[in-house]
């Protein structure tokens, strides 16, 4: 499975790019999103994450400029009716942290807005994805953040929810206890998370 590409830019539009790496050509196909963070990049080159879409008529590439788009396209595309070109459709129309917020307010409208989402397909989305959100792929977006970079503090919180899982403690109690260790000190290291986390669970 492909995690990411990095490489030059050889062909782009709003729709879709193709990177160029090690002498292979990756056709990704993109948000709107994406294409306005890349399209002045620094000598064409570029690193875009990768969801693979693998069917047996088709072998499809998405690429995300960020891990929050990325994080909220496999969501919107885990919920019944809504497809990857769907989901690209949705991300092209809004921000990340702005479709989350839409979602987290209950904004029926402003998705239905969305070309081919209707009312139902709108309730079924910020229905299941209302709590989904708020995970930590996403918590650096709940400021309002229109950019969302990957920080140390949210890599070192993963590092630390991955830890906790594989340690077999319960992944939404894990978090919680991690929101609330990195919100009193944003710098602790992974190793401190987890010892403060197990005093917490």
């Amino acid at each position: 499975m492909l995690e990411y590409v990095r490489g030059k830019i050889d062909r782009l539009t709003p729709t879709e790019t193709v990177i160029e790496a090690a002498g292979l050509g990756y056709l990704l196909s993109i948000s709107v999103n994406t294409y306005t963070q890349i399209q002045n990049a620094t000598d064409g080159e570029v690193k875009l994450l990768v969801h693979e879409v693998i069917r047996e008529d088709t072998h499809d590439l998405f690429g995300f400029f960020d891990e929050a788009e990325r994080t909220l396209f496999r969501l919107l595309i885990g919920v019944s009716g809504v497809g990857p070109n769907t989901a690209r459709v949705i991300l092209s129309s809004m921000t990340p942290s702005q479709l989350q917020m839409c979602i987290t307010s209950g904004d029926h409208a402003k998705l239905k807005a969305v070309k081919g989402i209707g009312l139902k397909t709108a309730q079924r989305i910020i229905v299941d994805l209302k709590d989904k959100i708020a995970a930590a792929e996403l918590a650096a977006l709940a400021a309002g953040r229109e950019e969302y970079t990957v920080s140390v503090a949210n890599e070192t919180r993963e590092e630390a929810l991955a830890a906790l899982i594989m340690l077999g403690f319960n992944k939404q109690a894990s978090q919680k206890a991690l929101d609330k260790i990195f919100a009193s000190d944003p710098s602790t290291s992974v190793e401190a998370a987890i010892k403060r986390a197990f005093t917490l669970l």
